[in-house]
């Protein structure tokens, strides 16, 4: 199945240097890629179990259980093919876009991801999700997609289609395969909202003179956090 795009990186004359392809890997995607395969390999060594890490309402609201607010994006199953296929596009569409469209946008990427979070959250005890990890990584192919129209993929060297219609290209392959389609959906559905409100609705508000031109921007604490804090060009002024 080829996808297009980047390459794993790291591969030289000496073979694959693991160390060296996972530190040029961005810091979020790094860390994000780095939470699940951990969590993965504690479930693996029975050090944790998968059932204290599922989403589950009742568990989190009224027994305090928070903590499953962050572990059901990190549980992608137990090591198997379908889990490096998780990896594999976890890293790879994280990074392009940490890479490509957030570049020196740290706190605007850290902020997608918790706009992405907070919404698949709000939605899950209506379509009985328990683990929230596949749909937060479909919503970064849904962006990293709509943010490279022109590039061309194929899929399985049959056919060949624009990046936009990667999301549903793979929709419908889990279809054939029997797959539930409700995981998929809720990523195509928060990745659609948050490319509406990032880059559509800036475009409208500007051309109709709206007082709003932005809504989706990162307060300054998270600024701060993230190191890409700037102070406004009127603070250094007399």
């Amino acid at each position: 199945m080829d996808f297009g795009g980047a390459a794993m990186g790291g591969v030289g004359d000496g073979g694959f240097d693991f160390m060296s392809w996972y530190m040029d890997i961005p810091v979020i995607s790094r860390l994000y890629f780095t939470g699940a395969f951990l969590t993965t390999a504690g479930c693996a060594l029975d050090i944790i179990s998968p059932f204290s890490l599922y989403f589950n309402a009742d568990l989190i609201f009224h027994q305090g259980q928070l903590w499953r607010l962050v572990t059901t994006y990190l549980f992608f199953g137990m090591f198997s093919i379908d889990f490096l296929f998780h990896m594999y596009f976890l890293v790879r569409y994280c990074r392009m876009l940490e890479e490509g469209d957030f570049r020196g946008r740290t706190a605007n990427f850290v902020y997608m991801i918790l706009f992405g979070v907070t919404f698949m959250t709000a939605v899950a005890p209506f379509v009985s999700v328990h683990f929230l990890g596949s749909s937060l990584s479909f919503m970064m192919v849904y962006v990293w997609g709509r943010r490279n129209e022109d590039m061309r993929m194929s899929f399985l060297g049959v056919f060949t289609f624009n990046a936009p219609y990667l999301p549903w290209v793979m929709l419908c392959f889990s279809m054939l395969l029997g797959h539930s389609v409700t995981i998929d959906a809720i990523g195509i559905l928060v990745g659609h909202t948050y490319y509406f409100l990032e880059y559509v609705y800036p475009a409208v508000a500007e051309i109709r003179g709206w007082r709003t031109k932005k809504i989706l921007e990162p307060p300054r604490v998270l600024h701060w956090i993230c190191g890409t804090y700037q102070e406004p060009a009127h603070a250094h002024q007399d």
